[in-house]
């Protein structure tokens, strides 16, 4: 039994910042992969300021987690497309594009989907 471990996003292990300073994620490692929390500017989208990173047409990561703050407008490749805010959980497949919504930052924390998220 490996017995208790205590991460911290405030001293991450791993820090990636969006393009143009519209936000960023940082990451802490736990046995089972990595944890990430991420804060999104107002203004950021997904396409302008992570795809320049990613180099594909929308966002490949599965994402599973937890709006603490803000709002996030999410819009699949097949045209669904659903709002999240605080106290929402998601599951987000493969194939999307994702922009904030309003003027507060929005912060997600996800514990699948980051390991390779914004990753140069």
């Amino acid at each position: 039994m490996a017995g208790l471990v205590r991460k911290n996003f405030d001293d991450p292990e791993d820090v990636r910042l969006f393009e143009e300073g519209k936000g960023r994620l940082d990451l802490v490692g736990f046995d089972t992969g990595p944890v990430g929390r991420a804060v999104f500017e107002p203004g950021w989208k997904w396409s302008r300021h992570v795809k320049p990173i990613a180099g594909t047409d929308s966002c490949q990561a599965a994402h599973m987690g937890y709006f603490v703050a803000g709002r996030m407008r999410i819009a699949m490749d097949d045209g669904e497309e659903a709002e999240f805010g605080p106290g929402d959980f998601a599951v987000i497949p493969p194939g999307h594009d994702a922009w904030t919504v309003g003027d507060e930052p929005c912060v997600f924390i996800d514990w699948q989907g980051f390991a390779d998220y914004a990753k140069r």
